[in-house]
């Protein structure tokens, strides 16, 4: 059966979440420095690389941080690419960044900082959900256009990824943080027709090494599931 040209133009973009980081305090790192993986989040970025291995990758990309750079680095190595970095895949900024939330011995625990969670549709401690759509859409169409025909991998963080997924798949940007569905070392891949994103998977390739706790009762927000497809 013959293939069209446009069933040929079809590019996939994978956004991989960095695998765990060695947090021992439990402080929300954010953007700061020197927080690299654990030795189980560099067995989950070994994972994920054998798992893409046979995939016809030709750029991978990764936030600045330490943590996604690590988590791609053995990504690119398989595919003999060398390692792209790309700002716009940062963390989410946040006010609460180096220090621990919570209402015991966290950051809630100071009147101080309860300005900061009055409006939780903007948000009001961080990075608005806009800005995020902006500079992750950005990323995913740089990569879709370096990897045209081909498959890409970009390496960024929970909350930029969620974001980007919900504005593609057309559901609200504020949300519920438990329910997303964006484990550690998971794949949200979104594939392009031409310049237009025809659908939306998702995957964890290295879920066995995820403790339970981190994704037990995770469910997906309304709408979301493990992969969407749009009209053409």
């Amino acid at each position: 059966m013959s293939t069209s040209t446009s069933d040929q133009d079809l590019t996939v973009v994978h956004v991989m979440r960095h695998g765990e980081v060695d947090n021992p305090a439990g402080v929300l790192y954010g953007r700061l420095p020197d927080y690299h993986l654990s030795e189980l989040g560099r067995r989950m970025a070994e994972r994920v690389a054998e798992h893409l291995a046979p995939r016809d990758i030709t750029y991978v990309v990764a936030s600045p941080l330490e943590r996604a750079q690590e988590t791609a680095t053995p990504i690119a190595k398989a595919h003999g690419l060398d390692l792209a970095t790309d700002e716009r895949l940062i963390e989410a900024e946040n006010v609460f960044q180096g220090k621990t939330f919570g209402v015991g011995d966290g950051a809630l625990r100071k009147p101080e900082n309860w300005k900061h969670l009055v409006n939780p549709f903007k948000p009001s401690w961080g990075e608005p959900y806009v800005d995020q759509v902006v500079r992750m859409m950005g990323a995913l169409n740089a990569a879709k256009d370096r990897a045209r025909g081909h498959e890409a991998v970009l390496v960024s963080h929970q909350l930029p990824i969620w974001i980007v997924r919900s504005y593609v798949e057309r559901r609200r940007l504020w949300h519920d943080p438990r329910k997303r569905q964006c484990t550690l070392a998971s794949l949200t891949s979104f594939t392009f027709r031409g310049d237009k994103i025809v659908s939306v998977g998702y995957s964890e390739p290295a879920i066995d090494l995820v403790p339970a706790h981190l994704h037990a009762g995770a469910k997906p927000a309304k709408g979301a599931g493990q992969g969407k497809a749009f009209g053409a």
